[in-house]
C-alpha cells in the first residue's frame, strides 16, 4: 500500500472475525436481528416519552438522549461489520472513511460517559433532596446538561483524531478488528506512537474515571438516603427509580475500563473484539430491556398506550 515513510495510506482492511463461511453467516444473522432489536428498543423508548405525558420529566428526558445516542453509536460500526460478514469485498475502508468512523464511535462512547453521570446526579437529587428537585433540576438546567455532554463528548476526542492523522503506516493496512478501533491503529502504526498513547490513557482516565467518580458518589448518597426511608415500601419505590439506571452503569463501565484504561499494546486484539461487542451491540441492546423491565413507571406507560392502542384498534373494527 505505501512505499516507505513518506506514502500515504489509501485504504484499510477490516479483518472482522475469523472463523469458516457458516459461522459468519451465522454472525451475520444474531448481529442483524439484535442490530434490529437494538434501533426499535431505543426508538420505542423515545416514541414512549414523547407519547407519555407523565414521563416528561428530566429523568426520562435524559433517557431519550441516551436511547438516541445508542441508535447512532451501534449504527456507526454494525453496519459495516454485517457487510463484512456477508462479502470479503466489504472489507475495504478508506483512510477518510476510516477516521471518520472511529471518531464518531468513540465521541459518542465519551458522551454516553457524560449522561451516565449526569443521570446519576440526578437521581442524586430526585432522592436526597427531593422537595427541591423541581427547582434546581429546570427543564433549562436539563437542556444544558444534556446538550454539554454532546459538545464535550465530541470536543474530547479530537486530540487523538488529530494525532491519528500523523501517524505513518509502513508495513501493513490490516486491521484486525471489526471496526476502526484506536488500538489498532497503534500495532499498525510504523512510527512512534508514545503520545498518542499518552494522550489517550490520559484522555480515558479523565472521561471514564470522572464520570464514574461522579457517579459512585452519587450512589453513595442516594443508597445512604433509601436505607434510611422508615418503611420497606418506600425504600423499593425509591429504589426502582434509580436501579435501571445502575444496572446499565454496571455494564457500561465493566466493559469499557477493561478496554481503555489497561495500556494498548498489552491487551490481546482478539480478546478486545470480543469485550468491544459488549459496548457495541449488547449494552445498546439492553438498555430499552433494562428500563422496560426494571422501571415500574414506563411498565405502566407501556401498558397505558398498549390499552389505548387496543381500544382504538376495536373503535375503529366497530365503526367499519
Amino acid at each position: 500500500m505505501r512505499e516507505g515513510n513518506d506514502s500515504t495510506v489509501k485504504e484499510f482492511i477490516l479483518l472482522g472475525f475469523s472463523g469458516s463461511h457458516e459461522l459468519q453467516i451465522f454472525l451475520f444473522i444474531l448481529f442483524f436481528f439484535m442490530y434490529i432489536l437494538t434501533i426499535t428498543g431505543n426508538v420505542a423508548i423515545i416514541a414512549l416519552v414523547r407519547a407519555r405525558r407523565q414521563l416528561h420529566t428530566p429523568m426520562y428526558f435524559f433517557l431519550c438522549n441516551l436511547s438516541f445516542l445508542e441508535i447512532w453509536y451501534t449504527s456507526a460500526c454494525i453496519p459495516k461489520t454485517l457487510a463484512i460478514l456477508v462479502s470479503k469485498s466489504h472489507q475495504t475502508i478508506t483512510f477518510t472513511g476510516c477516521i471518520t468512523q472511529m471518531y464518531i464511535v468513540f465521541s459518542l462512547g465519551c458522551t454516553e460517559y457524560f449522561l451516565l453521570a449526569v443521570m446519576a446526579y440526578d437521581r442524586y437529587l430526585a432522592i436526597c433532596h427531593p422537595l427541591h428537585y423541581h427547582t434546581i433540576m429546570s427543564k433549562m438546567l436539563s437542556v444544558q446538561m444534556a446538550l454539554g455532554s454532546w459538545i464535550c463528548g465530541f470536543a474530547a476526542i479530537s486530540v487523538p483524531a488529530f494525532l491519528i492523522t500523523q501517524l505513518s503506516f509502513c508495513d501493513s493496512n490490516v486491521i484486525n478488528h471489526f471496526f476502526c478501533d484506536i488500538l489498532p491503529w497503534i500495532v499498525l502504526s510504523c512510527t512512534d506512537t508514545y503520545t498518542l498513547e499518552m494522550a489517550w490513557f490520559i484522555l480515558a482516565g479523565i472521561v471514564i474515571m470522572g464520570s464514574c467518580v461522579i457517579t459512585l458518589i452519587s450512589y453513595v448518597y442516594i443508597i445512604t438516603t433509601i436505607l434510611k426511608i422508615a418503611s420497606a415500601e418506600g425504600r423499593q419505590r425509591a429504589f426502582s427509580t434509580c436501579s435501571s439506571h445502575l444496572t446499565v452503569v454496571i455494564i457500561w463501565y465493566g466493559s469499557t475500563i477493561f478496554l481503555h484504561i489497561t495500556p494498548a499494546k498489552h491487551q490481546s486484539l482478539e480478546l478486545t473484539k470480543t469485550v468491544t461487542l459488549l459496548n457495541t451491540i449488547v449494552t445498546p441492546l439492553l438498555n430499552p430491556f433494562i428500563y422496560t423491565l426494571r422501571n415500574t413507571e414506563v411498565q405502566e406507560a407501556f401498558r397505558a398506550t398498549f390499552r389505548f392502542t387496543t381500544m382504538l384498534q376495536i373503535s375503529r373494527k366497530d365503526r367499519g
